[in-house]
């Protein structure tokens, strides 16, 4: 009977893991925040766990700092092109300051479009991307975009 079980749970994941593998793509690239302040670069990846579900990791570097943040991004296509969607996200993010500065913690919502070129592994994104400090003196910065230039897997 544990056999039997045990078996049965194999093949459930395996179909499992299998249907997850036929919808998620992940692809990795560079990422730029920019806008009124600093000029952040660095890698970024994005999984879609689902056709419209997608996580997406940056690790950028400028101002004197590491930026490492993670974002839940929901995405939906247009009805004239598959290959343009527009996503809507949030996510935290932490800036780890050199000096005495220390570390500081901001929430990110996000929205923007993200554009596969159908005959190639590319793909591209632009977003807007506000920036919420959430320690040290609380402060709000409106004017910040990215840019994400991804190959997929």
């Amino acid at each position: 009977m544990k056999k039997i079980f045990l078996l049965a749970v194999i093949a459930i994941v395996f179909s499992a893991t299998q249907s997850f593998a036929q919808r998620s793509s992940t692809s990795a690239g560079l990422g730029i925040d920019f806008g009124d302040g600093s000029t952040l670069v660095g890698p970024t990846l994005k999984h879609f766990f689902t056709g419209n579900d997608a996580i997406q990791g940056d690790l950028l570097f400028g101002s004197d700092a590491v930026w490492l943040g993670g974002f839940y991004q929901y995405h939906e296509s247009f009805k004239e092109t598959s290959a343009l969607k527009w996503y809507v996200g949030v996510g935290p993010q932490f800036a780890f300051a050199d000096n005495d500065r220390g570390t500081f913690i901001f929430l990110r919502p996000m929205a923007g479009l993200d554009f596969k070129v159908p005959s190639a592994p590319i793909s591209m994104s632009f977003d807007w991307r506000p920036m919420w400090q959430i320690n040290k003196d609380s402060d709000f910065e409106p004017a910040r975009f990215g840019l994400g230039f991804r190959y997929n897997f």
